[in-house]
């Protein structure tokens, strides 16, 4: 007797299968985090690179202990050497295009 105030429609679901939706998993925030880090170096690198950090840092679930995805820890690299590449380059120490022509 489901229509007495006892309805399913209210929780669909157990409390152990649900979880928190309000933002993109571990796996997507890593996979992200690399894109933005390859593609941060061809352009945009001084913005792309710390987005691709900030990605790296909450796949990993902003710790440095415990099992890290492998996806998080290329984000996390790839994008500190990216910021590292592009503060570079703005600080005028490289030119772009030296040895090209």
């Amino acid at each position: 007797m489901a229509s007495f105030g006892h309805g399913t429609r209210r929780h669909p679901r157990s409390r152990g299968r649900t979880w928190s939706r309000t933002g993109p998993d571990r796996a997507t925030l890593g996979i992200i985090g690399v894109i933005c880090a390859v593609a941060g170096f061809f352009v945009l690198g001084i913005i792309l690179g710390p987005v691709a950090i900030v990605c790296g840092w909450l796949a990993m679930g902003r710790t440095w202990s415990g099992s890290r995805p492998a996806t998080a820890v290329v984000a996390l690299v790839l994008g500190a050497i990216d910021t590292l590449l592009a503060i570079i380059w703005l600080s005028g120490a490289v030119t772009p295009g030296v040895g090209m022509f």
